[in-house]
């Protein structure tokens, strides 16, 4: 053990990190700003329940970078001049921390050993910091990692919706380069069902505003959050959303309801009927035909989406996506349950990959069919099975 270790033993650090992150921030460095959700009232969300929320002061904030560089000048102590790292001697220093302090000393090393370029600002709605606090926190992050090429946050629409073009433009100036909304449908009449607590009219005014203000926006769509009573106008509501704001990202996260979830207790009451694999494929092909000059681009980032690989411009590849969806749609039903099934377990990523399924797999799918014959019994046992997903 050398030194620098038991100099580093002396003194423990750490900064907050909170429950969650886009897909697409993998690797990036998660900074807390905000605990919990402003809202908390989504029918098919419980992450937050029982949480109060918290915007966290601009000194607290600071602090926590404050600690993320003094964990970052510990991993560099284990990089040469040619840029190598010492991962063995990394690995000892991280066996010295304890609790949290591993926990960020492990993530601070990861995003550093990738280059230390990306930041995600945590929680739920950390857009709803006022404008100058966010501000002063963009600026002295980016003064603490110059290496930082993005930072991206999630804003809630409501709360977008009230900031303006140019209040947006300052975030921008002070290096907010991307923000995530979970507009989940632009429908009305499904946003009210799963007690969204925004309207369209609002969505399309955040997002034209966060545009305006030269940030990228990615926004969310839940096939199937409506069910099957609203299926056609979840589909059609949001494609005139997303044609009116043109976001730069439309991310597919499919619906699926979980126990405990305001949807789940009108699933058991009779006021919400599952959607069917088809119909919510159905609900992604309506948006993608009814794109419209949009350069958006589709991203289906998430292993709780069934086709994983509908992705492309809904500008530039229209029709390649829906020639995805169709072929799936053409299979022989045995075959689309068995991929559904195998999907659902995560053992298949894209149908070309049933080939390589193995007979087990095979055989415990075939014993599910055999179970759950009726097709709304199938639907309920695939939504248990990818529940344990989300």
């Amino acid at each position: 053990m050398d030194r620098n270790e038991v100099m580093d033993k002396k003194s423990e650090v750490a900064f907050r990190i909170g429950p969650i992150r886009p897909p697409s921030e993998a690797e990036s460095l998660l900074l807390q700003v905000t605990n919990g959700c402003t809202w908390n009232k989504c029918k098919f969300c419980q992450l937050y329940r029982g949480t109060k929320f918290k915007a966290y002061s601009a000194d607290s904030i600071r602090a926590d970078i404050d600690n993320m560089v003094i964990l970052a000048d510990r991993v560099r102590k284990y990089q040469d001049s040619d840029g190598k790292w010492d991962i063995e001697g990394l690995n000892r220093q991280l066996q010295l921390c304890e609790g949290e302090e591993m926990q960020c000393f492990y993530m601070i090393a990861n995003w550093l050993i990738g280059g230390g370029e990306n930041v995600f600002l945590q929680d739920g709605n950390t857009t709803v910091l006022s404008s100058g606090r966010l501000t002063d926190v963009l600026i002295y992050l980016r003064q603490a990692f110059p290496s930082i090429k993005r930072i991206t946050s999630y804003g809630r629409a409501e709360n977008l919706s009230k900031v303006s073009a140019e209040e947006f433009a300052e975030l921008k100036a002070a290096g907010l380069d991307r923000i995530h909304s979970g507009f989940e449908t632009g429908s009305d009449a499904v946003l009210k069902k799963i007690n969204k607590g925004v309207t369209a009219e609002q969505e399309i005014i955040a997002g034209r505003n966060v545009k305006a203000g030269g940030i990228e926006l990615s926004v969310y769509f839940m096939p199937g959050v409506g069910g099957k009573e609203l299926t056609k106008e979840n589909a059609e509501g949001t494609a005139e959303v997303i044609n009116a704001v043109n976001p730069d990202f439309f991310r597919i996260r499919t619906a699926f309801i979980k126990p405990g979830t305001g949807l789940y207790e009108d699933y058991l009451n009779g006021d919400f009927t599952l959607c069917s694999d088809d119909e919510k494929l159905m609900e992604i092909r309506t948006v993608i035909e009814r794109a419209q000059g949009i350069d958006t681009k589709l991203v289906s980032d998430h292993m709780i989406n069934l086709l994983q690989n509908v992705e492309g411009s809904l500008k530039n590849d229209k029709d390649e996506m829906m020639a995805v969806i169709d072929g799936y749609l053409r299979l022989p039903e045995e075959e689309k349950k068995m991929y559904q099934a195998a999907r659902r377990m995560a053992r298949v990523s894209d149908p070309t990959d049933m080939r390589r399924l193995s007979p087990y797999d095979k055989k415990v799918i075939r014993q599910l069919m055999e179970t759950y014959t009726d097709p709304y019994e199938w639907e309920v046992k695939m939504n248990e099975l990818a529940g344990r997903y989300i």
